[in-house]
């Protein structure tokens, strides 16, 4: 009984750990247009994200079934027309409450920003 108690309670903890305020940082508008930065993050999308994202970040990987809700279509123009670049990068390093989006503490911030400049790049390459 004590063991059930003690699995609620980290899942409950587990489950607030995405803070949903933004953070404080400045967001590297120059880096972001860059190729190569968006390249690298392709990359990294493809390691980390395209399991739940699909590999055309499209929102149909192949875990996308075991999930309580769809992942975001980062093709689409209407996620792309509301997209901030700080808000991106609040996602991609604290995770997504209510989600099953995880954070992604191993990723250094010119990680994550890649990544961002790719998710970025991604409606206005091949919008749907």
């Amino acid at each position: 009984m004590k063991a059930i108690g003690l699995l609620i309670m980290s899942l409950g903890l587990l489950a607030c750990s995405a803070d949903p305020t933004p953070l404080a940082a400045e967001v590297p508008f120059g880096r972001l247009g860059s190729h190569e930065v968006r390249e690298r993050g392709r990359a990294m999308f493809l390691n980390k994200c395209a399991f739940c994202h699909g590999v055309r970040a499209d929102g149909a990987g192949v875990r996308r079934q075991g999930l309580s809700r769809r992942p975001t279509n980062f093709r689409s123009r209407d996620w792309r027309a509301s997209a901030d670049p700080l808000q991106v990068y609040s996602v991609v390093t604290r995770g997504k409450r209510g989600t099953s989006m995880p954070a992604w503490p191993t990723l250094d911030d010119d990680d994550r920003w890649a990544v961002v400049a790719y998710l970025l790049s991604v409606a206005k390459e091949n919008p749907q």
